[in-house]
């Protein structure tokens, strides 16, 4: 059920790696990495959710509204991570050169039939 959202997710983007679907707490839920890719989802996701809760807890503390949405760009990897719920996010992973734009509408689309899934 998840792992349907996240492979069409993923696989209708250029440049998806992969795809995730966390708890806040690290644990993942449900995961998907194309066969050609070699990424550990889970992990990646599990260290970039400090940094998710984190922006969370800055977000209250600023009151500037909840998080929507974190993106992190680095040299071999583009994460972006979308808040679902208090409990969970959904996350694509892309390859820097991939089409950002498409992966965050496609992820914006995905995050309501994942919640509903919840």
């Amino acid at each position: 059920m998840f792992r349907d959202s996240l492979k069409r997710l993923v696989d209708n983007v250029e440049g998806g790696i992969a795809g995730l679907l966390m708890g806040f707490d690290g644990i993942a839920v449900e995961s998907y990495s194309r066969g050609d890719q070699a990424i550990d989802i889970n992990t990646v996701g599990m260290e970039f959710s400090y940094i998710l809760s984190q922006a969370r807890r800055a977000a209250e503390i600023l009151e500037v509204g909840p998080i929507r949405e974190v993106t992190i760009k680095a040299e071999k990897l583009t994460l972006v991570m979308r808040v679902l719920s208090s409990d969970y996010f959904i996350a694509l992973a892309m390859t820097p050169d991939g089409n950002y734009g498409k992966g965050r509408y496609l992820l914006r689309m995905a995050a309501p039939r994942v919640i509903e899934e919840l």
